[in-house]
């Protein structure tokens, strides 16, 4: 019996969670044990709970309930929980997903411990350390004992940084192995389709049923934290929706409800009110994500994980940022980087508006069963 530990902190990892712990539990009955650790990074019911009810994920071993608060304390508060956790349990691997502060956390707690780290999603890079998420990647990658990549361009940053590829087990920290996978999101994105397009009331409690919709999130603090910014995109998006008699809807991260309720943000707020076809909503759960994903007409958004399902949905999508950590999305002419100034947003939806009945969308987040590839990849490593 191989025994995992799994760290989850923030809504992202528990989605991607699920595929991996569907195939734990449909195919390796009685071989692996997962012991899942909830950090408490996002620690909102809409943030969390949620997930785990839709995503039939089974409720964690482990809260440590850390909350929010600067990357040090943070990252530190989890550190020191997740040892406890570690030293009692004992686990064969430590898995870990992304590039969270959680992330950041169990790869040094476990290194320390000579617990061997599986990190899913290596090799993302921005080419930007002065993005938190960017460094958190880079050490979580060199500590990592196995490596699972998603794409062609991750191999390139694997490469650059000097990771064999030759490798033969039993791999370890100095001896790592780095395998091609897939996107595990696009296997959730497959499997939990039908059901979101079935369950979800999102679109039709705003009358939106049949009626051309975009879809627009921003949650990162470089765009939510400046007001300069975060007015961009307001009028980004309310000129885009003047522009083609469009309606949004933005599902609102709890904080940037309460920032835009700041008396810096009130043009902002006030560019928001003034436009009925702007749907400011809650956070929206995985399956009513799923939903509103399938169903624009345009998505905008600064989220890694909403770039890449507007590409499995094949949705021309503009990225809230001058930069990708998916390059790969860019090659195609389906997603645009639109920074957050309203006439570059306005622009770069006339250009994909013009052309979204005649965009591709080759297949290269794999085929859907990533996870089945990693689990099989980790039983035949451990031996």
């Amino acid at each position: 019996m191989i025994k995992i530990v799994t760290v989850i902190g923030a809504r992202p990892q528990i989605i991607k969670a699920a595929a991996i712990t569907r195939v734990f539990r449909q195919q390796y009955a009685g071989q692996i044990e997962e012991i899942m650790v909830h950090t408490g990074q996002h620690y909102d019911q809409n943030m969390s709970q949620v997930f785990f009810d839709e995503l039939e994920i089974p409720q964690e071993h482990y809260n440590l309930q850390v909350g929010s608060g600067s990357h040090a304390k943070q990252t530190a508060a989890i550190m020191v929980a997740l040892e406890e956790v570690l030293l009692k349990e004992k686990p064969d691997y430590l898995l870990l997903y992304g590039d969270t502060n959680s992330t950041l956390a169990g790869a040094v707690v476990a290194a320390k411990m000579f617990i061997p780290i599986i990190h899913i999603e290596a090799g993302v890079r921005a080419e930007n350390k002065t993005n938190p998420e960017e460094l958190n990647r880079i050490v979580c990658d060199h500590y990592a004992s196995l490596l699972f990549y998603y794409t062609d361009s991750a191999l390139v940053y694997l490469k650059k940084e000097g990771f064999p590829l030759d490798n033969k087990a039993p791999f370890h920290i100095n001896n790592p192995g780095v395998f091609l996978c897939g996107d595990i999101m696009y296997d959730n994105s497959l499997y939990f389709r039908e059901k979101a397009n079935r369950v979800s009331t999102t679109i039709a409690s705003l009358g939106l049923t049949d009626k051309p919709f975009a879809l627009a999130t921003a949650h990162r603090d470089i765009n939510t934290d400046k007001p300069e910014r975060l007015l961009g995109l307001v009028q980004g998006f309310d000129a885009i929706s003047k522009a083609f008699d469009l309606d949004f809807i933005i599902p609102l991260h709890p904080r940037t409800t309460k920032l835009l309720q700041s008396a810096e943000n009130a043009e902002a707020n006030a560019v928001l009110q003034a436009n009925p076809k702007l749907h400011c909503i809650g956070p929206a759960s995985y399956l009513d994500m799923v939903a509103l994903e399938s169903g624009a007409t345009l998505i905008l958004t600064d989220s890694g994980g909403v770039q890449r399902e507007a590409y499995f949905f094949e949705k021309p999508c503009i990225i809230l940022n001058e930069e990708t950590p998916w390059p790969e999305l860019l090659e195609h002419g389906s997603t645009l980087l639109g920074s957050t100034q309203p006439e570059q947003l306005l622009a770069c939806a006339e250009q994909l508006m013009a052309v979204k009945d005649s965009l591709h969308y080759p297949p290269i987040f794999g085929d859907g069963k990533a996870a089945e590839f990693i689990v099989a990849t980790i039983m035949e490593s451990h031996g």
